[in-house]
């Protein structure tokens, strides 16, 4: 695996195509019976899985998942993921290169967030057969002499529009993510600051609020203070360093913002109970 200079082992999306002349804009595949992917790695592009059958634990950025039959299995490119499938499994998998992902996106409907909150979502039996169809003739349009780019592009959009309709109502925070569009500026302006941003008032400056407001809202809405919402995504982050980089603790002290050694471990510790050392091993 090459080692970008993320420190992680990143797969591109090159290396799932056969057909390199394309671009790789999207990639099918199926799955059949056992596999598993005992390293955590990373992605550059975005992956949807759909489980006919499902049997096995399906681990996203450190939370493990049950893998089902009927389910729908979403990850964003840069989140750490591994899996042990049992044999029984039968999936199909869609791969979005990180250019045709952004424009994708849209057909979610919900902030990317929500769907890093809630990236297994179970589907009725109708909603599987559509998006069987919409897999099947994607993967048929691909095995085509020239296929019709434009046609797989809007297949891939619509399988996009199915599963954020499965979505509303299926979680209880649904409302909480998607009726405020703060939250979801918000959390994307952590994602882009947080190695150099602790504060919550740099972040109610940028979306010309107050710190007390945006407070207000973040409580109310995730029932959580905005601060632990940037803690969470600093913690993520040195949790994806430590476990699959090749980085030094003392590197992902330094890269990660932090005065000193000991600041980095009191933090990790006090979030999860062990020491960046521990959770490495």
């Amino acid at each position: 695996m090459s080692h970008q200079p993320d420190y992680f082992p990143v797969l591109g999306i090159h290396e799932f195509s056969e057909n390199h002349s394309l671009g790789s804009h999207l990639v099918f595949n199926e799955l059949h019976g056992e596999r598993s992917i005992d390293e955590p790695h990373k992605h550059d592009f975005f992956i949807i899985n759909l489980f006919e059958k499902g049997r096995g634990i399906h681990t996203i950025d450190f939370i493990e998942h049950k893998v089902e039959d009927h389910q729908i299995h979403l990850v964003f490119p840069d989140q750490v993921h591994q899996w042990i499938i049992e044999k029984e499994t039968i999936g199909y998998q869609l791969m979005i290169s990180r250019g045709w992902f952004e424009s994708f996106l849209p057909a979610l409907r919900f902030s990317a967030s929500y769907y890093q909150n809630h990236p297994v979502i179970g589907v009725s039996e109708v909603v599987f057969q559509s998006l069987l169809y919409e897999f099947q003739t994607i993967q048929k349009e691909l095995a085509a002499e020239n296929p019709f780019w434009e046609l797989i592009r809007k297949r891939s959009e619509l399988i996009g529009l199915l599963v954020s309709k499965s979505v509303e109502g299926t979680f209880k925070d649904f409302e909480n993510y998607t009726s405020n569009p703060i939250i979801t500026k918000f959390l994307n302006l952590i994602s882009i600051h947080f190695k150099t941003e602790r504060s919550v008032s740099f972040y109610a400056e940028k979306l010309n609020i107050s710190a007390n407001y945006l407070n207000i809202v973040c409580r109310k809405n995730l029932n959580t203070s905005a601060s632990s919402l940037i803690q969470d995504r600093i913690l993520l982050e040195a949790k994806r360093l430590l476990k699959v980089s090749e980085m030094s603790v003392k590197d992902i002290v330094y890269d990660l913002g932090f005065y000193d050694h000991a600041s980095f471990s009191k933090f990790f510790k006090m979030q999860t109970g062990m020491t960046p050392s521990q959770f490495k091993e």
